[in-house]
């Protein structure tokens, strides 16, 4: 199969053949059909997770069919259409038995701990507990955003963060996870002020509902903008950007007694001002995805309408083209999702 493969961390990644992968016990093959293009492939490539054996294939946030099934999986058939989270629970841990399988103490990851879907087929393990159905007329682009940026925007606005009608939500860094996390939030009533130093980003912020938007790049001091903005500060902040200026803003933008969610991967140690997080009460929180289980409830409110992940895909890319936008992630602000499709 053709996949995109990098020999060496940060230099230049190429499309090349590989062998076909093959099934675990538990686990299946997906062809896959469309495959997001996410940060977090990016600070894979730079070397800041160290969970990455070289050579490695990236991606982890994928929508596809699955072409073989392994001998123990009951619920799943060759011709399913499937995504899946990008944390893959092993379903017997005590974390997994809580109902907690985003924090599984033997998870997997397609495009970290193993290769993953920069290719046209991806081996994901555990299926029964970690394949998600795709809905009947939703489509691969729309599905493969779930996986990751939406799914743990929406864990980490609804679940983690709490935000409620009425409530004051800012989102520091509009990408896909964190205009998902705008969509959500305004999709709950909350009033959103969106910051991001890129127009592209904050336009879109505002069309997928945002009250309020800060320029980063034109303000000396993105927190008190928030802050004024919100009479006081945010209720709930999430940083979906993963930098240390960008925690730091995001927990100072907060109100007494506010949120702060980290969503965003941070490749080294932030920073947080300690001292507010104590005067003010703050809750400091970490989100990292969401369960296969916990899904339903998020695809209700896209089959309704309510949420709209397909308007978030702002461009489709062949396969040749992924390993350029790959790097360029990392000086390119980004504006929407990018989706790879495998075939073309």
């Amino acid at each position: 199969m053709r996949a995109v493969v990098f020999e060496r961390y940060g230099e230049p990644a190429e499309v090349r053949e590989v062998a076909d992968p093959a099934p675990a016990e538990h686990g299946v093959v997906v062809r896959v059909e469309a495959t997001g293009l996410c940060r977090s492939d990016w600070h894979g490539w730079m070397g800041h997770d160290s969970g990455i054996t070289l050579p490695h294939v990236p991606g982890h946030e994928l929508a596809g069919v699955v072409e073989a099934v392994g001998a123990r999986v009951t619920g799943w058939r060759p011709g399913d259409r499937v995504t899946v989270p990008f944390v893959c629970a092993c379903g017997s841990c005590p974390s997994c038995a809580a109902g907690d399988q985003q924090v599984c103490e033997r998870q997997t990851q397609p495009g970290f701990t193993h290769w993953g879907s920069f290719a046209r087929y991806v081996a994901l393990d555990h299926a029964d507990v970690n394949l998600v159905a795709v809905p009947d007329g939703m489509s691969a682009a729309t599905a493969a955003s779930l996986g990751c940026r939406f799914a743990t925007a929406y864990r980490a606005v609804v679940a983690r963060g709490g935000a409620a009608a009425g409530e004051w939500v800012a989102v520091h860094g509009c990408g896909g996870v964190g205009l998902s996390a705008v969509m959500i939030a305004a999709a709950a009533g909350a009033r959103v002020v969106a910051v991001d130093v890129s127009p592209r980003a904050l336009e879109l912020a505002r069309r997928f509902g945002a009250a309020e938007a800060v320029d980063a790049s034109k303000v000396t001091d993105t927190a008190e903008a928030v802050r004024e903005l919100t009479g006081g500060g945010a209720h709930v902040s999430l940083d979906a950007l993963g930098s240390a200026a960008t925690c730091a803003a995001s927990v100072n933008g907060l109100r007494r007694r506010g949120r702060h969610v980290q969503v965003g991967l941070l490749p080294a140690a932030p920073e947080i001002p300690m001292a507010r997080v104590i005067a003010l009460e703050l809750d400091v929180l970490g989100s990292h995805g969401m369960a296969a289980h916990a899904y339903p409830d998020m695809l209700e409110l896209v089959r309704a309408g309510v949420l709209r992940p397909d308007l978030l895909v702002t461009a489709t890319i062949p396969l040749d083209a992924a390993p350029a936008a790959l790097a360029a992630m990392g000086t390119t602000p980004g504006a929407g999702v990018t989706v790879i499709e495998p075939w073309s």
